[in-house]
């Protein structure tokens, strides 16, 4: 279980986030949700330490991690899918993969044959270069190169955002079925409401650094929801 417990974080004098609580938990897809500029990826920031907190707490599991660097994080099983997918273009599709290794001790260094049942595609394209691939082969590939340090909990920053309707159908089943077959939490930030609403087994939307609503996929409300979404 992650919880994120009323963190307020800056930038100099610009106050990001505002006493933000959040709760992710195993065998759960929890959606965050928000227009641009909201606070969602500067909440994945500080989930992930990749951005310090003024205040507040981050747990995972029994262990509040708020202090630990973002490797030490990796480590505990937090895997990450950026915005952008921030794949290496100029190293092979493998090389791509392997680079998920760092997280993991050296006995545990070995892609799981299932990364190429989720997404097959990569098998056949093993040697290839990852900038050459197209947008949707790309966001696969920062998803199997998370998948790679087998994660407790993987978290995805807008994994549809420019992504062809297909493959964003792909990577539903694929989230679905890491969730059913492993048990394993996702918490997923996300501005294409059909695709959150869908999935979302717990949701939170932001506006102006807060979440200002949150609940179950039974107390959705989605005129409210969307009326935070439309600019």
């Amino acid at each position: 279980m992650l919880r994120v417990e009323d963190i307020h974080l800056y930038y100099g004098a610009s106050h990001a986030l505002r006493g933000v609580d959040l709760e992710a938990a195993p065998g759960q897809i929890t959606c965050v949700l928000g227009r641009n500029g909201v606070g969602k990826t500067s909440l994945m920031k500080a989930i992930l330490g990749l951005q310090p907190i003024r205040s507040g707490r981050v747990r995972f599991g029994d262990a509040d991690i708020t202090a630990l660097p973002t490797h030490a994080r990796a480590g505990r099983g937090i895997a990450f899918v950026p915005q952008g997918r921030e794949i290496f273009p100029l190293l092979t599709v493998e090389e791509n993969l392997k680079t998920g290794f760092a997280a993991l001790a050296p006995a545990e260094r070995a892609i799981p044959p299932e990364t190429y049942e989720l997404f097959p595609v990569l098998k056949q394209m093993l040697r290839r270069r990852g900038g050459d691939l197209s947008g949707g082969q790309q966001q696969q590939l920062a998803i199997a190169r998370a998948l790679v340090t087998r994660p407790r909990l993987l978290i995805l920053d807008e994994p549809t955002e420019g992504i062809q309707p297909s493959i964003i159908k792909q990577i539903e089943q694929v989230l679905r079925h890491l969730v059913s077959a492993t048990g394993m939490g996702i918490l997923l930030v996300e501005q294409y409401f059909e695709f959150a609403r869908d999935l979302a087994d717990r949701y939170a939307v932001m506006d102006r650094g807060e979440v200002v609503l949150a609940g179950t996929r039974d107390t959705m409300q989605e005129a409210e929801m969307r009326r935070h979404l439309t600019v």
